[in-house]
């Protein structure tokens, strides 16, 4: 336990954003779930959806730091070509 009054304080203020940051990932986690699910199904207008929804929560979080844009554009890069896979394989 830190034993200056400002290191308590920055104790606090991490565990704060330690909260924060875990429960956008969550978020993102779930929705990388729902997308692939619809992947899954082969669904292309509900995979449609949720990739926007997944790009638009993955670009926010590497906006506010919480993830690495590069990771964030790897992972876009990836569910991209999911999804434009799937397109093509129902237009045969």
């Amino acid at each position: 336990m830190p034993n200056i009054k400002s290191a308590e304080k920055r104790v606090r203020i991490i565990e704060k954003k330690t909260a924060q940051n875990k429960a956008v990932k969550s978020r993102i986690n779930t929705f990388i779930k729902k997308f692939k699910t619809a992947i899954n199904n082969k669904d292309i207008e509900a995979s449609q959806n949720a990739y926007n929804d997944v790009v638009s929560l993955l670009d926010k979080a590497a906006s506010d730091n919480v993830i690495h844009k590069n990771n964030a554009n790897r992972k876009k890069a990836h569910y991209a070509k999911m999804l434009d896979d799937l397109k093509k394989e129902t237009q045969n």
